[in-house]
C-alpha cells in the first residue's frame, strides 16, 4: 500500500507515523542519559521513569484503544497527535522552564514527569487509532503489507533520528548545556509538529471516505460503528461501574502510588513507616507484590462482568503473554542499548550510539514487509515460534565478547527475527477483532508489553550501574547471558504449548511435530 495508488488519508497517516517514529524514539533513546545527566538522578531511578512511561503508554492503550471506535480515525488522530506535540514541546523546553536539575523532587524531575505523561495519554491513542485506520483503508490482499509497511515506517523515523541527534547534539552541546539533548528533543517535537500538520491536511472528513470506499469490506466512513454492532451486546448486559468496581478501582490506584513512591524516592513510605526491607531490591519486589494483589480484585470483577473478552480465552492469554521475555529485547534496545554502547566500546562506536542503537529500525523498514510478502500464507503459530527463536538467540553473542562485529552480527539477527513475527502478530491483533472494536483489541493485545515495559524497567537500570558503569570495571557479558536466559523463555515455551496453544483463535493447525 505504500504506492502511488494509496488513499490519500492512508498516505497522510503513513507520513505522520514515520515523524513519529523519529519523535518517539529520538527521545527514547536520550531519554535515559537525559534523566541522569540532565535531571541528576540516578541509573537505577532513571530506568524505573522510562519503564513507568513506556509501560504508561501501552496501560493508557488498554483504556484508551477504544477512542477511535468511538468517535472514528481522523477524530482520534487529530486528537492523539496534538497532544503528542504538546508533550514533545513541554519535555524540550524544560530546561528553560525549570532550570537545571536537582535530582527526584527537583522543578525539572516534575516537569519532565509531566510531559511523559502526556505523551503516554496521546500514545494510547494513536497507535491504535492508526492501526484501526490501516484496517479501515486497505482490504484483505493489501491488508498485511498495510500493517507491514506502517511497522516499517515507524523504524525508519527511528533510524533516521538516530543519524541526526549525534550531529544536533554536538552543534548544541556550548549553547545547550551540559550536552546538547534538550535540542535533540526540539528536533523531535518539530518532527510530531508537521506530522500533525500532515494528519490536519490529508486526513479529512473527504479524504477518509474516500480511502474507506476503496478498501472494500472495511467499516464505513471512519466514523462510530453504529449501535448494536457484533460484540457489543456483552458490554450493555451488565454495567461496569458500581460501589464494588469504585472500590477495586479505588485500590488499585493506591497500588500505583505505592509503585509510583519508590520512583520518586519513597517519601510516602518513609512518612508512613512501611514498605521497607531493608534492601533496595527487596523494597520493590514489596512494592510489585502489593500492586499485584490491590489490582487483581478489579481485573477479577471486570472479567467477571465482560464474558465475551478476550482475557476470558485460555489460548489467548498464553499466547500474548508468553510473548514476555523475548519482549524485554525491545525494552533494552532504549534501555540498555545506548548506555551500553556509548561505555563498554570506545571510537565511533561509542561516539555514536545514537546511530547505532537504531540501526535495527532501518533493517525493520526494509524486512518488514519483504518477510511479510514471503511468509504471507504461513503458519502465524509456527512463524511465531521460529520468529522468537531467532530474535532472542543471537543475544548470547554479545555474552561473549564487548566486539563491534558480535554487537553488529546481534542487531542483525535478532531484527530478523523481530521481523519475522512482530507486524504478524500486530496483524493478527487486528484481523481477530469483531467489526467496530479494532481500536479495543489493539490496546487489549498490547497490556502483556505494559508488564514488559514495567518489569524490565525495574531492573535494567539496577544492571547497568552494576555490570556497565561509565567509570570503573565493567562485566557486560554476564549482563547479556542472563537477558539472553530470560528472552529464551518465549520460544521455548511456545514451542512445548504448540499442540496446544497453536489449535484455535484463527492461528491455524498445531504446528507439526
Amino acid at each position: 500500500m505504500l504506492t502511488a495508488r494509496a488513499p490519500r488519508a492512508l498516505w497522510g497517516l503513513y507520513i505522520s507515523y514515520f515523524l513519529e517514529g523519529a519523535a518517539y524514539f529520538g527521545i527514547l533513546t536520550e531519554l535515559m542519559l537525559y534523566l541522569q545527566e540532565n535531571v541528576g538522578v540516578s541509573p537505577h531511578h532513571a530506568g524505573i521513569v522510562v519503564g513507568f512511561f513506556t509501560c504508561g503508554i501501552t496501560l493508557a492503550q488498554l483504556f484508551l484503544g477504544g477512542v477511535a471506535d468511538k468517535i472514528g480515525v481522523r477524530r482520534a488522530l487529530w486528537t492523539a497527535v496534538g497532544l503528542l506535540t504538546l508533550g514533545r514541546v513541554v519535555l524540550a523546553s524544560g530546561e528553560l522552564v525549570a532550570g537545571g536539575g536537582g535530582g527526584v523532587g527537583s522543578a525539572l524531575f516534575f516537569v519532565t514527569i509531566a510531559a511523559l505523561l502526556v505523551v503516554a495519554l496521546a500514545y494510547g491513542m494513536y497507535q491504535p487509532a492508526a492501526y484501526a485506520a490501516v484496517k479501515q483503508f486497505t482490504d484483505a490482499k493489501s491488508a498485511a503489507m498495510g500493517y507491514a509497511m506502517i511497522y516499517g515506517l515507524m523504524n525508519l523515523g527511528a533510524f533516521f533520528i538516530g543519524w541526526a541527534s549525534p550531529h544536533i547534539r554536538e552543534k548544541f552541546t556550548d549553547s545547550l548545556p551540559p550536552n546538547g539533548l534538550s535540542a535533540v528533543f526540539w528536533a523531535c517535537a518539530g518532527a510530531v509538529a508537521v506530522g500533525l500538520i500532515v494528519i490536519v491536511a490529508m486526513v479529512t472528513r473527504k479524504s477518509v471516505a474516500a480511502a474507506t470506499v476503496a478498501a472494500p469490506g472495511a467499516e464505513a466512513g471512519g466514523e462510530p460503528p453504529p449501535a448494536g454492532d457484533a460484540g457489543e451486546k456483552e458490554e450493555a448486559a451488565v454495567p461496569l461501574w458500581d460501589a464494588r468496581f469504585v472500590l477495586f478501582f479505588i485500590l488499585a490506584l493506591v497500588g500505583t502510588v505505592i509503585l509510583i513512591d519508590y520512583v520518586v524516592d519513597e517519601p510516602l513510605a518513609r512518612w508512613l513507616g512501611f514498605l521497607h526491607t531493608g534492601s533496595r531490591t527487596g523494597d520493590i519486589l514489596l512494592r510489585i507484590a502489593v500492586f499485584g494483589i490491590l489490582l487483581a480484585p478489579l481485573l477479577v470483577v471486570f472479567l467477571r462482568r465482560r464474558p465475551d473478552h478476550p482475557f476470558r480465552n485460555g489460548r489467548f492469554v498464553f499466547f500474548i503473554f508468553i510473548l514476555i521475555p523475548v519482549q524485554t529485547l525491545f525494552a533494552h534496545n532504549w534501555l540498555t542499548l545506548p548506555q551500553y554502547i556509548k561505555y563498554a566500546y570506545s571510537g565511533f562506536v561509542s561516539e555514536n550510539y545514537e546511530l547505532i542503537s537504531n540501526i535495527n529500525p532501518v533493517l525493520i523498514f526494509f524486512l518488514a514487509p519483504l518477510v511479510a510478502a514471503l511468509t504471507a500464507r504461513a503458519n502465524v503459530y509456527r512463524m511465531m515460534v521460529l520468529g522468537t527463536l531467532v530474535m532472542a538467540a543471537p543475544t548470547f553473542l554479545l555474552a561473549v565478547a564487548a566486539k563491534p562485529y558480535l554487537l553488529y552480527a546481534y542487531i542483525f539477527l535478532m531484527t530478523i527475527g523481530e521481523a519475522m513475527w512482530q507486524p504478524r502478530f500486530l496483524q493478527y491483533i487486528a484481523e481477530i477483532a469483531p467489526e467496530g472494536k479494532t481500536g479495543i483489541y489493539m490496546g487489549i493485545g498490547q497490556f502483556p508489553w505494559f508488564l514488559t515495559k514495567m518489569i524490565t524497567g525495574f531492573y535494567a537500570g539496577w544492571f547497568l550501574a552494576r555490570y556497565c558503569p561509565a567509570t570503573g570495571p565493567q562485566d557486560t557479558e554476564t549482563m547479556w547471558l542472563v537477558y539472553a536466559f530470560i528472552a529464551m523463555v518465549s520460544p521455548l515455551a511456545l514451542w512445548l504449548a504448540r499442540r496446544w496453544a497453536g489449535a484455535g483463535q484463527g492461528m491455524g493447525k498445531p504446528a507439526a511435530g
